[in-house]
C-alpha cells in the first residue's frame, strides 16, 4: 500500500485545485484520490468509493508521488504544437492578406505551397481563424455571371407583360 504524507502547503494546494473551475472531471477525481489516501484510506476502497478501478487509483498516487500537484493534470496526447511552424506559416498569410485582393483558402494554400509552405486548405482555414480572420462576401449579386442579350431579352418580355391591358372576366 503506497502510504501518502502530504505538507502543509500540498494540502492547500489541493483543496484549492478541489474547487477549480477549470479542472475537468477527470482530474478533480485525481485530486479526490490523493486527498483520500492522505487521509488514510486504501487504493481498493479509494476504487470502490469513486467507481474506479484500483490500478487507476494506484497510477494516481504514483504520479503524484513523483510529479506532485503537476501530476495531476491531464496529459497532452501527441507531439508539442511546433510553435516555430506555426509563426512562419502566421507571417506568410500575413503578408499574403496584406496584399490588396481577395483570396480564398484554396488560393491562400496555393500561394503558401509557393512559398515552400504545404497546407491543405481546411488547415489554411484553421489558421485564418486562429488569426482572427473573418470572410465576407465580395459582391451581393450575380450581375458578373448574367449573360447581357438574356437579359435584355427578358427585359423586353416583362415590359411587354406590364404594358398589356387586363383580361376582361
Amino acid at each position: 500500500m503506497l502510504r501518502l504524507t502530504l505538507t502543509d502547503d500540498q494540502q492547500r494546494e489541493l483543496q484549492r485545485l478541489r474547487r477549480d473551475p477549470a479542472l475537468s472531471p477527470l482530474e478533480r477525481d485525481r485530486v479526490e484520490i490523493v486527498l483520500l489516501a492522505a487521509g488514510g484510506w486504501s487504493a481498493p476502497r479509494i476504487a470502490a468509493h469513486l467507481g474506479r478501478c484500483g490500478p487507476t487509483v494506484r497510477a494516481a498516487l504514483h504520479r503524484f508521488a513523483a510529479d506532485g500537484p503537476a501530476g495531476l493534470r491531464q496529459q497532452r496526447t501527441g507531439p508539442a504544437p511546433d510553435a516555430t511552424r506555426r509563426e512562419q506559416v502566421t507571417a506568410a498569410l500575413d503578408r499574403l492578406l496584406g496584399q490588396d485582393r481577395t483570396w480564398t483558402a484554396a488560393q491562400l494554400a496555393a500561394a503558401l505551397a509557393e512559398e515552400g509552405i504545404a497546407l491543405s486548405t481546411r488547415q489554411t482555414r484553421r489558421y485564418l481563424q486562429a488569426m482572427g480572420a473573418r470572410w465576407r462576401r465580395v459582391q451581393r449579386t450575380l450581375r458578373h455571371k448574367q449573360d447581357p442579350a438574356r437579359v435584355a431579352r427578358a427585359t423586353a418580355v416583362l415590359d411587354a407583360l406590364k404594358t398589356r391591358p387586363p383580361l376582361a372576366g
